[in-house]
């Protein structure tokens, strides 16, 4: 997995994970999913409620609480919230202008949880569910014209002058963005507001877009563990918010 120095400490994927995670749970939370990446160098375990949960504007989801940790080198162990939309079976970002979100603890000689701070920093799996319907509520409550949306992918995939390879890329990618955005049922009920932009863009990530070196299952999952589900979700607000002039990441209250 990797030669370290003496003060590299590994975290046991049973102590770390399924330990930890045994003494954060309540009566009525459960571990969903479990598993390996990267032939073994990275685990996950995700503890859910039993139900999803579905908001006024359509959207159903599942709250959970999500840890990682490596035996690589590459990741230190994590625990943070996090959503899965069921409608597509993505995870997205909660609470993406807050911190306290998430907990990340370093493969070092003295590392320990806390167990304390990690229930108060991640309120556990509860208090994601009603963030999460608030995000979506806000998003759902900012409107995006049509014009707004090419302009949006303007900027999010430009347009290469030059007729080539990479000009094909960007109007399939243009071409996919849009296709979702109009007809598909995993985007096209939120067209025209904030949520279905990031909607369109997370889809058409975990989902359409190229993958290479690994089977999509392994690289949305590695997508999740490492944060890019997060900052993805992120950006494409950023960006966002540079067409509607307005911020987009704002605390939820």
């Amino acid at each position: 997995m990797g030669i370290f120095t003496d003060s590299y400490q590994r975290h046991d994927y049973s102590e770390w994970l399924i330990g930890t995670i045994g003494r954060l749970l309540d009566a009525d939370l459960s571990i969903g999913s479990a598993g390996l990446l990267r032939g073994g160098a990275v685990a996950w375990v995700s503890v859910e409620v039993p139900e999803n949960i579905r908001t006024p504007e359509g959207v159903e989801f599942r709250p959970h609480l999500f840890g990682a940790t490596s035996f690589d080198g590459s990741l230190a162990t994590i625990f943070k919230r996090a959503v899965t939309n069921i409608v597509c079976d993505n995870t997205m970002a909660v609470g993406m202008a807050e911190a306290g979100q998430q907990i990340k603890i370093k493969h070092s000689r003295h590392s320990r949880l806390r167990l304390a701070e990690a229930r108060e920093a991640l309120n556990i799996v509860y208090q994601v569910a009603d963030d999460f319907a608030t995000q979506v509520r806000r998003l759902c409550d900012v409107t995006v014209s049509e014009r707004q949306w090419q302009a949006f992918l303007d900027a999010h995939v430009p347009m290469p002058d030059e007729v080539g390879r990479s000009r094909t890329l960007a109007e399939g990618k243009r071409d996919g963005l849009t296709r979702l955005w109009r007809h598909d049922t995993r985007v096209a009920p939120w067209a025209g507001t904030a949520y279905g932009v990031v909607q369109c863009v997370n889809t058409y990530t975990h989902h359409e877009q190229a993958v290479r070196g690994a089977v999509r299952a392994e690289r949305n999952m590695l997508r999740a563990v490492t944060g890019d589900v997060d900052e993805l979700d992120q950006s494409t607000l950023r960006t966002l918010a540079g067409i509607l002039d307005r911020p987009m990441l704002s605390p939820v209250a």
